[in-house]
């Protein structure tokens, strides 16, 4: 299992001892897995990680790769059952690393050497963001790349031709971001966030189940209309996540 949580002297992280080698993807490339990036950003709806985790567990084939922002992070510290520490996610089979935007330059970088963010792309078979939030969608559809995650998602090779060496079990062609957007009512109903939404599903879309297919590599599962975490009633709160799992199970091929 890989070792991806550092560094020392920050209470919210594992302690351990010696720094891993960096992350490449060529070296996991022919471990005959589907590879899932799961990212969490910050949305109190990060709290249900722990569940996609564990219904994705059952998967003999499955490797799972963890992303949390520094702000997704404050949802997992351990304040209760529904809210472990991050660190017990590494416990849950199939989860084969964790990683932060400090993992990002752990070792002074010299040529030849690989890049987190460049390394995580080509080893996604599917990159799923759940939840989405406000900040994070924003950063996305203006093109920024200021965290661990946004770069994998500014260096998504969109055109579906640099893959490169985690390409791995022979498979070509674009692959998917799967977005579940999360965040209160009137900020999900804000004009800008309806003018980011339509670029993620009319710009950079894969299209919709009633034919209308492009040549896109976005995927937008809508949110759902509850009572929120923070007492408002309305849209905005994540898609449940048992609905998630089944589409990541889909979209890898897996048994359901």
């Amino acid at each position: 299992m890989l070792q991806m949580i550092h560094p020392e002297h920050d209470e919210h992280r594992t302690q351990i001892s010696g720094t891993p080698p960096p992350f490449t993807a060529s070296s996991h490339a022919a471990d005959g897995k589907k590879h899932l990036l799961l990212a969490a950003s910050g949305s109190v709806a990060a709290i249900k990680t722990p569940s996609i985790l564990r219904a994705l567990s059952t998967h003999s084939n499955l490797s799972i790769l963890l992303i949390l922002t520094k702000s997704a992070t404050n949802f997992l510290g351990g304040q209760s059952a529904e809210q472990p520490h991050l660190a017990s996610l590494r416990q849950i089979r199939n989860v084969d690393g964790i990683f932060q935007d400090e993992d990002e330059w752990v070792h002074p970088w010299k040529r030849g050497q690989g890049i987190l963010h460049i390394e995580l792309r080509r080893w996604a078979h599917v990159l799923v963001i759940a939840p989405l939030s406000a900040n994070t969608l924003a950063k996305i559809t203006g093109g920024f790349a200021d965290n661990l995650l946004t770069s994998v998602v500014r260096a998504w090779d969109t055109e579906g031709v640099v893959q490169g060496l985690g390409q791995g079990q022979g498979e070509g062609g674009k692959r998917r971001i799967v977005v579940a957007p999360s965040m209160n009512t009137a900020m999900w109903k804000h004009p800008v966030t309806r003018r980011q939404i339509r670029v993620l599903e009319d710009e950079w879309g894969v299209g919709d189940e009633d034919g209308d297919r492009r040549e896109g590599w976005f995927e937008v599962l809508r949110p759902q209309e509850k009572e929120l975490a923070c007492g408002d009633v309305g849209d905005g709160a994540m898609k449940a996540w048992e609905e998630i799992v089944g589409v990541i199970e889909m979209r890898l091929g897996l048994e359901q």
